[in-house]
């Protein structure tokens, strides 16, 4: 294998689609041309003003990672907006110079306005993010106002090209990405079975084995999430209908996603023999034969995982044979229907409005960081304001709120010392530093989904190096830049915890809720009889709740790996983690057998009162140890209708949840 090809089967099992990679070369693509062009009108036309690159800059980071609108014509409106709104803000920095208190606080209002903004929907998010960001450049590198036509100059060029790179050079591309991603599941089913095939072979199962192939298991569910969002089978688009090839390949992903959920968990009650294994990887149909043959029927349970491996075997199949019917014309988005247009977002001022109380968290903590900052630099106490700002970034709760600061902090450390050791051994040298500066863009927003602190790391190497080109690189500057870090980061994780503190426990009240109204749902539509189509999309929805409430308990032991280290929360979480696999298994069986109901209607009936009960219940579950119960062993019986075990197993799966309490561990744990 070249080492382009193993280079690309490297990204794509971790990089499904490429979204990652699209995203980062995009970014690096338009500051690298926006900063050439505008270095050759510096040599060719007129010097520019440090302001103006610092404004391309910062909008062609910006532009693409806050413009997300769905179409390239609205994404040009928002891209005309930010370059009004960057442009004004630098001018409003620039003018109110010489006033420093005001100028701080109409750099507060400003926070305080793109935050709220935020309520107004994904275009005034990044318009937003576009204000903070500029009167932020405005304010620390103090343009003159005779310099407002190369600021202009700046902001338009960025915009432009950050256009041009999103439509023309890098455009999305749905069947293409499709493709891409369809590639990464496969990749990472192979992954699943050479480490079945590895641990089938060995005379006992590890504990190695178990926590690899939980995880490659949500590698899977990672695939397959990114994979189904190219097709439409949710509220996002309207759903294709039945029969159609869109259709035909999202029923191909949930088979392939259950198949392979369902082999790991077979197999790790009894290991199907190394020889079936083998042969569905070399798509061996006369060697699976053989090998099933050799069983007989004396392991019941050894024989099931085989027929798990052959199901896997027939829905990859399958799914290749739709994928082989589809056309890029399969998955266009229908024009709209024609309907009455929904009412503008309105601004609810009240502090009940969670958009309001982040408002005044964000500004309260940029004050905050503000006056220590200054206390440390009256120079450079923005990268306080700053930091105060971001740690607020995306995040659900003051746990995370106080994750973001730890890893912002911990980012900026390790990134300072490496960004001082490289910029001493290159020393300044411009054709080393701005390709190694163009490398570290890349990689910091490359990594910017799975890491923060990562992402920090690269931006500090990158203006290690930027301050040893302008020759003001010192080891106390970078100190300095360090100890502001910190003191925005504490900033904003102190106001987190103590103005209008959204608990993690409150956020995990709510996601869920959201679960057990996406398992209701999913059980009331099998009740009616509901088709195979919409039944799958409803089990996308469950699955999708389950990883929104992974995530909103994160918080809770930020170190832990959900299949990697025991404890009450992983615990818990298995639990609601099993019942949406058992739930998966119902969503399928039912659809394929539409007349079956109402066999299953006192089941359907039971699980929706324990849906009930676990949604008053709410986040007590992860904050009360309890004597979580053993999983029922209960194997899969791939090979015939299953669908009243699958209901069967989820009401198991909730009733652990209410297993006897060993002991109060308090009402809070501190998040």
């Amino acid at each position: 294998m070249t080492f382009r090809l193993r280079l690309r089967d490297w990204l794509l099992a971790n990089d499904p689609a490429f979204s990652r990679l699209r995203q980062a070369s995009r970014i690096t693509a338009t500051v690298v041309i926006s900063v050439a062009l505008l270095i050759a009108f510096h040599f060719i036309a007129t010097p520019l003003p440090p302001a103006a690159y610092g404004l391309a800059i910062t909008l062609s980071i910006e532009g693409g990672l806050a413009v997300r609108d769905r179409t390239a014509s609205e994404q040009l409106v928002t891209r005309i907006l930010a370059v009004v709104t960057g442009v004004a803000m630098v001018t409003l920095a620039s003018a109110l110079e010489g006033y420093r208190h005001v100028s701080d606080l109409v750099f507060l209002v400003v926070i305080f306005v793109a935050v709220y903004g935020r309520v107004f929907g994904q275009r005034w998010f990044a318009i937003g993010m576009f204000a903070f960001m500029s009167y932020f450049t405005g304010a620390y590198l103090r343009p003159s106002l005779d310099q407002l036509p190369a600021l202009v100059l700046g902001a338009g060029i960025s915009a432009a090209i950050a256009h041009l790179v999103r439509t023309v050079l890098l455009p999305d591309d749905r069947y293409r990405d499709l493709l891409r991603a369809i590639a990464s599941v496969q990749q990472r089913v192979d992954e699943i079975l050479h480490g079945i095939a590895a641990a089938a072979r060995r005379p006992i199962l590890r504990a190695a084995d178990r926590r690899r192939l939980h995880a490659l298991e949500e590698r899977l569910k990672e695939a397959v999430l990114m994979a189904e969002s190219f097709i439409a089978t949710d509220t996002r688009r309207p759903a294709p209908e039945p029969g159609d090839v869109s259709a035909d390949l999202a029923i191909g992903l949930f088979d392939i996603h259950l198949a392979a959920e369902s082999v790991i968990v077979l197999s790790l009650q009894a290991m199907p023999p190394a020889a079936v294994v083998d042969a569905v990887l070399a798509h061996d149909a006369g060697e699976m034969e053989r090998g099933m043959q050799s069983l007989g029927e004396a392991n019941v349970k050894q024989l099931e995982a085989a027929r798990a491996l052959l199901w896997l075997h027939t829905v990859r199949d399958r799914l290749n044979r739709s994928l082989a019917d589809l056309e890029a014309a399969d998955l266009d988005e229908p024009p709209p229907a024609p309907s009455p247009e929904p009412p503008a977002a309105t601004a609810r001022f009240s502090l009940a409005d969670p958009a309001l109380r982040s408002a005044i968290q964000i500004t309260l903590a940029s004050g905050i960081a503000r006056v220590f900052g200054l206390m440390l630099s009256r120079e450079r106490w923005f990268w306080a304001v700053l930091a105060a700002f971001l740690v607020f970034t995306n995040t659900r709760s003051r746990g995370d709120t106080a994750v973001k600061a730890l890893q912002r902090s911990a980012g900026t450390l390790a990134g300072i010392v490496v960004g001082l050791a490289a910029a001493s051994a290159i020393g300044g040298t411009v054709y080393i530093v701005l390709p190694l500066g163009a490398a570290c863009i890349f990689l910091a927003f490359y990594f910017l989904p799975v890491s923060y602190a990562t992402m920090t790391f690269f931006v500090s190497v990158v203006l290690s190096l930027a301050y040893s080109l302008l020759g003001v690189l010192t080891p106390q500057l970078l100190e300095l830049r360090l100890e502001e870090t910190l003191v925005g980061s504490v900033a904003g994780a102190a106001v987190a915890f103590v103005v209008f503190p959204t608990k993690t426990r409150t956020t995990l009240d709510a996601a869920i809720r959201n679960w057990c109204d996406k398992l209701s749902e999913l059980l009331e539509e099998a009740r009616r009889g509901t088709s195979g189509l919409d039944l799958v999309s409803r089990s996308q929805a469950l699955d999708r709740a389950y990883r929104e409430l992974a995530a909103a308990a994160k918080p809770l032991g930020v170190s832990w790996q959900l299949v990697t280290r025991p404890g009450h929360v992983r615990q818990t979480l298995a639990v609601f983690m099993g019942c949406t696999y058992w739930a998966r298994i119902v969503a399928r069986k039912m659809s394929q057998d539409p007349e079956s109901p109402n066999d299953f209607a006192a089941q359907i009936e039971e699980n929706l009162k324990l849906a009930s009960k676990v949604r008053e219940t709410g986040a007590d579950y992860f904050y009360r140890s309890r004597s979580v119960a053993a999983p029922v062993e209960r194997h899969l019986p791939v090979s015939r209708d299953d669908a009243g075990l699958g209901l069967e197993m989820v009401a198991v799966s909730l009733e652990r949840l209410h297993s006897p309490r060993v002991r109060p561990a308090g009402e809070e744990r501190g998040l």
